[in-house]
């Protein structure tokens, strides 16, 4: 005999209902398809790791500062100062005319220019002496030495090896360059300046100018430097005498004192 089906019951209602609930939900939302996405940078615009940056392509910072340092680097030399170019191109040919010598080794020429300050009062305040090294050092254009006392004097609170002034020796170009600016704009700015001596030679051709202020130059600061400080300078000049020097030094353009031509009483 056929067997009859079973009743259904209960419990299969209630595993129906929740499957029915199942497929009466909402599908879930389509995803969005791949070309809406946003593109992304090619690939060709980055560097590839294995390569290197060439040369040329270094980046910025190395760049510009190459380029400051190659700024920096003079591409033209100084020109040589103006009165070594007259001495070497009028000076010398007319000096050789005047005296007579073909040989230009034997016409007088200039050898060096010392320039030295005696600071007395850095025997008590040491600041005199730093402030007169530091404008002699502006005034020459290199770095001065400090002098030291010979022996010592109790009278004047000296010791001996104290430093109590400075000097300066120039050669060549910064020779004629100092030579040119105390020629042509620190002795004129001399008060009441009427030329300088014509007699302060020393016998060998050797000439010697002093200044009793340092403010003639126009490097120096009248604000920083408010004390009065002078200066000895010395032309050391070679092959020369006298009268040979005051010729080069007349060519030169140092404004000696006129010479004075004795008049009669009655005149």
């Amino acid at each position: 005999m056929a067997k009859e089906p079973k009743p259904e019951t209960e419990a299969d209602d209630a595993d129906a209902a929740p499957k029915a609930e199942k497929a009466e939900k909402t599908p879930k939302a389509e995803k969005a398809p791949k070309g809406d996405k946003p593109e992304k940078a090619p690939k060709g615009d980055k560097a590839p790791k294995g390569e290197k940056p060439a040369k040329g392509e270094k980046g910025d910072k190395e760049s510009k500062g190459k380029g400051k340092k190659k700024e920096k680097e003079p591409s033209v030399p100084a020109p040589p100062p103006r009165l070594q170019v007259k001495y070497e191109k009028e000076i010398i040919p007319a000096l050789a005319a005047k005296l007579g010598r073909k040989n230009r080794n034997a016409l007088p020429r200039l050898q060096k220019i010392v320039i030295n300050m005696g600071v007395g009062e850095a025997t008590q305040e040491k600041k005199y002496l730093e402030s007169a090294v530091d404008a002699m050092g502006q005034i020459a254009g290199q770095k001065p030495i400090q002098t030291l006392s010979r022996q010592a004097v109790s009278a004047f609170r000296l010791r001996e090896n104290q430093a109590i002034g400075c000097m300066v020796t120039l050669r060549k170009q910064r020779m004629y360059e100092f030579l040119d600016r105390l020629i042509s704009i620190a002795l004129p700015r001399v008060r009441d300046f009427r030329g300088i001596n014509r007699m302060a030679f020393d016998g060998n051709g050797n000439y010697s100018l002093g200044l009793a202020e340092q403010l003639v130059f126009p490097e120096l600061n009248p604000d920083k430097f408010t004390r009065a400080q002078g200066m000895n300078i010395a032309i050391v000049i070679s092959n020369s005498n006298n009268d040979e020097s005051r010729e080069l030094l007349t060519m030169l353009g140092m404004p000696f004192q006129a010479v004075e031509t004795p008049t009669g009483k009655g005149k």
